[in-house]
């Protein structure tokens, strides 16, 4: 990286100049093509999908393995994760432990009407998944020990990065000491709150929600015939996702003193206040677990690429949790990335310029505000009893249910089959 390329970044950026005795050092580094910062669920799809490239990987994981494995969160996997998932051949670890989604039901409170999209309205055998973080993190993370390119630490923070002319210099606490290795290109997949992001200057556009989303696992009396529901109330919307074992997974959102007041209740008034909203037609409930809690909230970067660095997942953006987007938007960003990569490397281009990875930007950063516009609007539109906003919305339940081809253009834009795929998504690999 040049001077003047450094000038680019910002004041705050952690890529520092390096000093006369780090150059001395140099031959004691490891040397990557990639290292990736995060071994969450689209660090570790990058890491993966990254096999076979012919690029050396380093997954750098800060927390120990057996905490981010724990993680009690689910999540709706659309058709295009799960195809990014079989391509890079994790799926059939993934598969027994997702359930799959037979239909999906979408409703507006006050509106008996429900719009019913089912598996012919897209032309596919199944909608879509459910599944735990621990079932997909697991086989990503197996399937790591299987990528003879990739090497993989954790606990392994990461401490420092200092610019080279040509690469990055890492410094990585592990077993007590620090590690020095070299990497042509830093990939930021450390989350939402981006240590990388925010030192190097990257502004973000958003807001916080006034919602917040009370999440728990419950089990109905009577099965879930592989149902998902999105529910529309004036306080939020109101999720049900179907998990193997007849279990659910409640998405609650609502605003944050009502989410204070839920989470507060003893269990029994939590379970009556859930058959309230949830309904009867499952039958009595039990919650399985601990409740939960987390804010929501829409964030875009300005900019997803600069030289030697690039941001994918939630270090990129961040939507609201309507409709089960945020992590597919993540998966995706990761093949892309992989494909725009791998290229660019058969080539023989540079893969940490930023000729290279403008064109991971262009293609991610406008298809991802599609959709954190689709969200955002949603949830204002159908979180509000605003009469012109109720009207409007239910003609456009209405619209749904009675012209198909708008079905099945908004079926599409759910399941991720619209925009423009990455080949790990059309199950092809260059």
């Amino acid at each position: 990286m040049t001077l003047e390329q450094l000038d680019t970044i910002a004041p705050s950026t952690p890529f520092q100049v390096p000093t006369a005795q780090r150059w001395n050092e140099a031959n004691q580094r490891t040397d990557y093509d990639v290292a990736i910062v995060g071994g969450g669920l689209v660090g570790a799809t990058l890491a993966c999908a990254l096999k076979d490239s012919g690029l050396q990987v380093v997954l750098l994981e800060a927390k120990p393995q057996s905490d981010a494995v724990a993680r009690g969160q689910a999540y709706h996997i659309n058709l295009s994760s799960s195809r990014i998932f079989e391509d890079i051949g994790v799926w059939d670890e993934m598969h027994p432990g997702a359930n799959p989604i037979d239909q999906i039901h979408l409703s507006d409170a006050g509106d008996a009407a429900t719009v019913t999209f089912v598996q012919k309205d897209l032309g596919t055998d199944i909608l879509g998944y459910v599944a735990e973080h621990r079932v997909l993190l697991e086989a990503l993370r197996q399937r790591l020990h299987d990528c003879s390119n990739v090497t993989y630490l954790c606990p392994a923070p990461l401490v420092k990065t200092i610019a080279l002319d040509d690469g990055i210099e890492l410094e990585v606490l592990q077993d007590g000491g620090i590690q020095q290795m070299q990497t042509r290109l830093l990939v930021a997949a450390d989350g939402v709150r981006s240590p990388l992001r925010q030192q190097a200057g990257i502004r973000t556009r958003g807001w916080q929600y006034w919602q917040t989303c009370v999440v728990a696992f419950i089990k109905p009396e009577k099965p879930h015939h592989n149902i998902a529901y999105e529910r529309f109330q004036p306080a939020g919307p109101f999720a049900i996702l179907p998990l193997p074992n007849n279990l659910c997974r409640i998405v609650w959102t609502a605003p944050k003193a009502e989410a204070e007041a839920i989470m507060a209740l003893e269990e029994k008034a939590f379970l009556s206040a859930l058959t309230q909203r949830f309904g009867e037609q499952m039958g009595v409930l039990e919650l399985v677990g601990d409740r939960a809690v987390f804010p929501t909230q829409l964030m875009q970067s300005d900019r997803y690429v600069l030289p030697r660095l690039a941001l994918i997942g939630d270090a990129a953006h961040c939507c609201h949790p309507v409709g089960g987007q945020g992590v597919n938007l993540g998966i995706r960003d990761a093949a892309a990335l992989a494909q725009i990569l791998q290229a660019a490397h058969q080539q023989g281009d540079d893969i940490g310029s930023l000729r290279v990875l403008k064109r991971y930007d262009r293609w991610r950063r406008w298809e991802n505000v599609i959709i954190l516009g689709f969200t955002d609007t949603l949830n204002r539109v159908f979180s509000n009893s605003f009469p012109p906003l109720v009207v409007l919305r239910r003609l456009g339940l209405w619209t749904l249910r009675s012209v198909p081809p708008a079905k099945r253009i908004a079926l599409k834009l759910m399941t991720g089959l619209s925009g423009r795929a990455p080949r790990l998504a059309q199950g092809e690999r260059e």
